[in-house]
């Protein structure tokens, strides 16, 4: 299985150009050969996930190069876990793109959500810093791409900011890693790991520059607060499966801070000592807090979606900037629920799009498909504002849970638990005016119709059928949530102790390493 590490970011590689080669003009069989190779790359990521599940770690060297000269690919617990989380997403995306028919609403969709798969695998699989660097790079370029499909001039504007932030995030992030490989001499994470704590006290000014940028990097992909700017008008203008795509884009922030400062600058580490709880944790809270105040202020539901997402990374980040294994281990549990909820979500508001003539939330005739839709919006509201039954209810308690030996857990306490109201309270006002008030406003007449009405038309099944995907896939992370999160706290054990991780790299390269003991 060594050599099937390299496939997720290969697979989609060939799959984008053999379609804009050769199946350019033919929609049919760009839209078989796409999901041809994302149902691959959900078998193949189920593989792997299977093999690190024991605590195997598996090294691929590009090239047969060793680390830290070579370009290497890491398979572990937790960027497997990542690899198939976005593989699975990118499935019920693609079914609903193809649905909808966003797909052939302009040219190379397919090709580009290739690329941007590629970009997102190859960030959560790579051994490197610099090579994180390049498929950040990757992802910006393919969505940019697919951010303006089907043109418009909202959908450019919000493009051109999208693109402004993450380039200055990029500037960052090259500045950081001149700044490290300054200081050590490598950017080979397992590497970088060894070297920093050979750093004498006194000579730590740079590393900690460095890693105070890198953190500022990763936080403007993970929008936390006051770098989340980018994010509302970005998402909410985006298509609505390449919005629903971007649910797992700010986790690949989440994933970064996870993998580095559990890492390379772990909390225990005198050079970043109180970068953490001092600066990390109040961005987090006060990104939980304004995203659910969003959510209740939106007048778009849209926009409404996309301060959700900014809320539910800050609740992410909360937990990771506690640094503790069970911190972790509530973080990469709710990952998985609100990258799934984030996506159900935005799916859901372009199913009432198609049967309304905007996304207003203002009262309007019943919608096309009204009863199926709203009884979907009811789920994924539940979901994203965190109610029980639902894996955001459990997700949330695992997160307080987690605090209890924070300095600000009364803090962690009282923000989680009123955002949650706040959010309950902007799902019900949204959902209310959508579905319930619609039936107190009468048509006239086709001739008062809004502009496009008569266009709309019932959403097709495949759409249906991709949502529902979504939300079955939150049922089951909710009744298989004791086992979850008994994975994500071995998961969190193998993260704070990183030599197993650092000797299969550095030591034993191209080999398989299953840790002693790890089971």
């Amino acid at each position: 299985m060594i050599h099937w590490v390299v496939a997720p970011v290969i697979l989609p590689a060939l799959v984008a150009p053999f379609i804009v080669l050769a199946a350019r003009y033919h929609i049919g069989i760009q839209r078989v050969l796409s999901l041809s190779g994302i149902a691959a790359l959900v078998l193949v990521s189920i593989a792997l996930a299977l093999q690190a599940s024991d605590g195997t770690i598996t090294l691929y060297q590009m090239s047969d190069w060793a680390a830290p000269f070579g370009i290497v690919l890491v398979a572990d617990r937790l960027s497997t876990m990542m690899v198939l989380l976005t593989s699975v997403l990118a499935l019920f995306v693609l079914l609903y793109a193809m649905g909808s028919g966003w797909d052939n609403r302009g040219r190379h969709f397919h090709a580009l959500f290739q690329f941007q798969v590629m970009g997102i695998m190859g960030a959560f699989l790579t051994g490197d810093l610099f090579n994180l660097f390049v498929f950040f790079e990757v992802l910006l370029i393919a969505s940019y791409g697919l951010m303006i499909h089907a043109g418009g001039n909202a959908r450019l504007r919000a493009g051109v900011q999208y693109v402004l932030f993450n380039l200055i995030g990029s500037t960052l992030f090259l500045f950081a890693l001149g700044s490290i490989y300054a200081e050590t001499g490598t950017l080979n994470m397992a590497d970088l790991a060894n070297r920093v704590t050979l750093i004498s006290p006194d000579e730590t000014v740079g590393i900690r520059v460095a890693a105070v940028l890198l953190l500022l990097v990763f936080a403007i992909k993970a929008a936390v607060v006051p770098l989340h700017f980018w994010l509302p008008s970005s998402y909410a203008e985006a298509p609505a499966p390449v919005a629903a795509l971007f649910a797992i884009m700010t986790k690949v922030g989440a994933y970064a801070i996870i993998r580095v400062y559990t890492m390379v600058f772990p909390p225990n580490l005198d050079v970043t000592s109180g970068l953490h709880d001092v600066w990390l944790l109040p961005a987090a809270l006060v990104s939980l807090a304004i995203g659910m105040i969003g959510v209740l202020a939106a007048k778009k539901l849209d926009r409404l979606v996309a301060f959700s997402v900014i809320g539910s990374m800050g609740m992410v980040i909360v937990s990771i900037a506690l640094f503790t294994p069970a911190g972790i281990a509530a973080a990469l549990y709710y990952i998985v629920h609100s990258t799934l909820a984030a996506a159900a979500l935005f799916l859901i508001a372009d199913l009432v799009r198609s049967g309304r003539a905007d996304l207003n939330l203002t009262p309007q005739p019943v919608i096309v498909g009204n009863s199926l839709t709203a009884a979907l919006f009811f789920v994924g509201a539940i979901a994203m504002a965190g109610l029980p039954p639902l894996s955001g209810f459990l997700g949330k308690l695992l997160i307080l849970d987690a605090s209890y030996d924070s300095n600000l857990m009364a803090w962690i306490w009282a923000i989680v638990l009123g955002s949650s109201l706040i959010s309950i309270v902007g799902f019900a006002r949204a959902g209310s005016i959508l579905f319930w008030k619609a039936h107190s406003v009468e048509r006239s007449d086709d001739a008062q119709a809004p502009q496009g009405e008569a266009s709309l038309q019932r959403p097709a099944a495949l759409s249906y059928v991709a949502v529902g995907g979504l939300i079955s896939l939150l049922a089951a992370h909710t009744v298989f949530a004791g086992q979850v999160h008994g994975y994500t706290t071995t998961m969190a054990a193998q993260l704070f102790a990183p030599q197993p991780y650092i000797s299969t790299v550095v030591d034993t390269p191209g080999k398989l390493s299953k840790p002693k003991g790890d089971h």
